[in-house]
Order: C-alpha cells, then sequence, then structure tokens
C-alpha cells in the first residue's frame, strides 16, 4: 500500500497513441515473435515521489486471423513521469493500440524544503 504523507494529493491522466502500425508495415503489424513498443510520458507538474500508476487499454484493433495477444504496463515511475510499455508475441498483428493512464500520488507542498 502506498501510503500519502500529505495532505496535497495529485491526480494526473491521459490518452496515448502508441502506435498505428498498419499504416506503414511497422512491427506490431507485420513482424511475429517477440515485440516491445515504449513511450515515455511526463506528467503534467511533478509528484513528490513515484505516484501509483495505472494503464489500460483504450482502444486495440487485432488482425481477427491471429490469436490477440498484448501486455500494457508502467515502467520506470518516477515523479516526473514513467514510461509505457507494450509487449505482444507470437503470430499476433496489431494495427493500433490506444491506452489510457492515471497517475495518483503525493504533490510537493511550499513548506517543503529540500537542503542538498
Amino acid at each position: 500500500m502506498k501510503r500519502l504523507d500529505t495532505r496535497f494529493v495529485g491526480v494526473d491522466q491521459g490518452t496515448s497513441l502508441l502506435f498505428s502500425d498498419f499504416e506503414d508495415d511497422g512491427p506490431m503489424w507485420t513482424g511475429t515473435g517477440p515485440r516491445e513498443f515504449r513511450q515515455a510520458v511526463a506528467f503534467s507538474e511533478p509528484f513528490r515521489g513515484a505516484p501509483a500508476v495505472q494503464v489500460g487499454f483504450e482502444m486495440w484493433d487485432m488482425d481477427q486471423k491471429t490469436n490477440a495477444r498484448a501486455d500494457v504496463s508502467a515502467d520506470k515511475i518516477s515523479g516526473k513521469g514513467f514510461q509505457i510499455v507494450f509487449r505482444t508475441w507470437g503470430d499476433t498483428r496489431i494495427a493500433r493500440v490506444r491506452v489510457a493512464w492515471m497517475a495518483i500520488g503525493a504533490l510537493r507542498d511550499e513548506d517543503d524544503w529540500e537542503l542538498y
């Protein structure tokens, strides 16, 4: 459990089109085997420390002739941002993916001091 020790709690959220590989025959559409795509996200305002981040599919467009295999997660979370990580494998063909994310965490207070 993440305990927030401040009266200043922030929520930031957004959506991101990760890729649209069917348009240019990108690796998620034409490739096979393990594939990964990462996208950096910067928060609109820094959190005091690493917030709790939730990432989920908002839209996915997959070829119906192959198995739908997909994994989406948040990685390298800091007070300034994180990376969205999308993975697939096997013969899965993915045309495009859009995800939504939300971050909840403590914000800095004007009384916070950092001497060094």
